[in-house]
Parts: structure tokens; C-alpha cells; sequence
């Protein structure tokens, strides 16, 4: 998709005119962001959804903080943000015969593009998460806050009540598929 057919996709979704911070830049989908990487995020700033790429995860002691635990905090005056997504992954133990960690790929049923709710500190941003809901419960013991793409501008302004926005993800909204290693079927194909 072209940054101008994403623009107008957010654009109707926000209901914000959505504008490049700074410069107008051109930026590419990628299989997979990393931590330390640099990637789009979305704020709301005056009458504007204002993109600007910006470093995942800020320096913690004890190594990069890529995801920040939301129960029992009060976002109302951070530095709240999007980040887009298509997709996001989790991991559980190898399994038999592997050298790696299974990985597990989440996409939104109903939305192929979504957001994941985040905060910024320190010029980065992190993601924030919650109790896992049932989708993401056999596969890890938190997950992060997705919003559907209609439900971005809620965490932008606080147009709901926080507990509401920042909640585990209600059962079949997420569809699962293992990533690594492929599935069997695919083995030979």
C-alpha cells in the first residue's frame, strides 16, 4: 500500500487530516520491525494525525523497555500514541527437534491494518499491555493493547474511559497461525 492510500485510510478512520511530521517522507512495509528500530507512529496534535518514525523501546536498567505494563496506571497526561500493525508476533518453547523458539503470528480478525496502543519517553516509544485475553492466552501471559482501526482516535484522546481502551482483546478477535517453525503443511509444498 502507498503512504498516500494509507494517509486517506487513517485519515477516514481517525477522522483527522493525516500529515508527515517534518519533511513529507515515503516509508516502506517491512516483514517485522525490531526493537531499536525506527518505525511510524501516529499522535494527535492540534486538528492533525501527525506521523513521525521513531525509535522502539527507550533504555531501561535493565535493557530496552519495548513494552510497559498499563494496569493501575493513569496515561492521561503521557505522550500517547499509534503504532500501526498488521501483524505481531509471541513466543513459546521450541518445540521438539528445533533450535529456536516457536513463533506465533497475530493478525486482526476484520481489520488488516490496526493499531497497538503506545506511550513515548525519552524520544521513544514502547507498546502497552495488558491481561491476555482469550486468543493470546495459551501463548503468553500478557499482550498488548490493540485497538481496531475505528478505535485509534479513543486512545489518542481519551474519549473513552482508560480501563475501557486499555483491555485485554475479547475472544475471536485475533487469529493465530505458527510462523516458526511452518507449519506441516507447508513443509512440502
Amino acid at each position: 500500500m502507498k503512504t498516500g492510500d494509507l494517509f486517506a485510510t487513517w485519515n477516514k478512520v481517525l477522522k483527522l487530516p493525516v500529515v508527515w511530521e517534518g519533511q513529507a517522507s515515503n516509508f516502506e512495509p517491512r516483514p517485522e520491525i525490531k526493537m531499536t528500530e525506527l518505525a511510524p507512529i501516529v499522535r494527535h496534535i492540534g486538528d492533525q494525525a501527525v506521523v513521525s518514525m521513531t525509535k522502539w523501546a527507550w533504555p531501561g536498567p535493565k535493557g530496552p523497555v519495548f513494552n510497559f505494563q498499563s494496569d493501575g496506571r493513569d496515561f492521561s497526561k503521557s505522550d500517547r500514541v499509534l503504532i500501526p500493525a498488521d501483524a505481531f508476533y509471541e513466543f513459546t518453547d521450541k518445540l521438539p527437534g528445533q533450535k529456536r523458539k516457536t513463533r506465533w503470528k497475530f493478525t486482526m480478525v476484520d481489520n488488516p491494518l490496526f493499531w497497538v496502543a503506545g506511550i513515548v519517553k525519552n524520544g521513544c516509544w514502547t507498546m502497552l499491555t495488558t491481561e491476555p485475553g482469550p486468543d493470546i492466552k495459551p501463548y503468553h501471559d500478557r499482550q498488548i493493547v490493540v485497538l481496531a482501526a475505528e478505535g485509534g482516535r479513543d486512545w489518542l484522546d481519551l474519549s473513552r474511559p482508560q480501563a475501557e481502551i486499555l483491555s485485554p482483546a475479547p475472544v475471536r478477535t485475533l487469529t493465530v497461525v505458527r510462523d516458526f517453525p511452518s507449519e506441516p503443511a507447508d513443509l512440502f509444498s
